[in-house]
């Protein structure tokens, strides 16, 4: 029976990536049939990457069947998975977060987490000498995910090996990291044609703290601007897209790159609540607030979301 490989639910270009690089890996090496899909239409930066290096767009599915083999990568977390994922066939998980806990297996599994910047440099680190093997789409797959994840060396949770693969891929392809990153960070910037609530969800998580849930949304861009012209409307879809999605409060940082820096939303007294208990912010009325320094979710916002 074919292996589905998948990351996580409104997949970015690691979790669209991640998932194509595995299963690559389990055909052409392991020789155990395998296939790449995602769970949601990927990001603009994710479909540049697709069409960059002209990649079929992996098939979209919304849940498993009971006892379906399946490989997680770029997620552990029962929450960003199909609902039905612990009566599947759970065979590996490889990831780069913190443990949540809530998955189920039918027997002992692989299982590898590593605290670096990007599941696409585990995948690199587990395929080994066989990477010699990999076609030139494979290798640019890989670095392409790993300076989304690092934001071009720029986010703290760069690694002097995320960088060191990046490096060495980027030669061997022949391409310059600063002007490929910049094709890829204009295509994340382009998100002209969503509306509010799918930029809102586009790069979101569900997170509870202080007995509220959040849906903590990133936007990562070079034109923040773009983004931040929307807000009025944005801030006007969050109690929509919060209730939709059975949360208390929808976050949306937007994330200047070039800058290095977060401008959080705020439409109301409970996110002004969030941003001084948090950042040490103090809102003043406004209805944005610019955090220096704050581009990772994962490092940065996450760990500080207080009450």
């Amino acid at each position: 029976m074919t292996t589905l490989v998948f990351g996580h639910t409104s997949p970015d270009t690691d979790s669209t990536g991640s998932p194509i690089i595995w299963a690559w890996y389990l055909n052409e090496i392991r020789k155990d049939p395998a296939e790449a899909v995602l769970l949601g239409e990927p990001n603009t930066e994710a479909a540049f990457l697709l069409q960059r290096w002209d990649l079929p767009k992996p098939r979209i599915i919304a849940d498993v069947e009971p006892g379906q083999p399946v490989v997680i990568v770029d997620t552990n977390n029962p929450a960003e998975l199909p609902k039905g994922i612990n009566g599947a066939d759970i065979r590996a998980i490889i990831d780069h977060h913190k443990l949540v806990g809530g998955l189920e297996t039918k027997g002992p599994i692989e299982i590898r987490m590593e605290p670096l910047a990007c599941t696409a440099t585990i995948l690199h680190k587990m395929i080994g000498a066989d990477i010699a093997q990999a076609p030139e789409w494979l290798k640019a797959t890989i670095l392409t995910c790993i300076l989304s994840d690092t934001l071009e060396f720029r986010s703290p949770t760069t690694t002097p090996e995320d960088r060191a693969v990046a490096e060495a891929l980027a030669a061997e392809l022949g391409l310059s990291i600063p002007d490929y990153a910049a094709e890829m960070f204009a295509a994340k910037s382009d998100v002209s044609a969503f509306s509010d609530a799918e930029l809102l969800r586009m790069d979101s998580k569900t997170y509870e703290v202080g007995g509220k849930t959040f849906r903590v949304s990133v936007l990562e861009t070079t034109s923040p601007e773009t983004v931040l012209s929307r807000k009025a409307s944005l801030m006007e879809t969050m109690p929509k897209v919060a209730t939709e999605d059975g949360a208390d409060q929808v976050l949306l940082f937007v994330v200047d790159i070039l800058n290095e820096q977060s401008t959080l939303l705020v439409p109301n007294d409970l996110v002004a609540q969030v941003a001084a208990k948090s950042f040490g912010a103090d809102v003043g009325g406004a209805d944005t607030i610019v955090l220096p320094g704050v581009v990772s979710r994962k490092k940065q916002i996450i760990p500080n979301l207080a009450l």
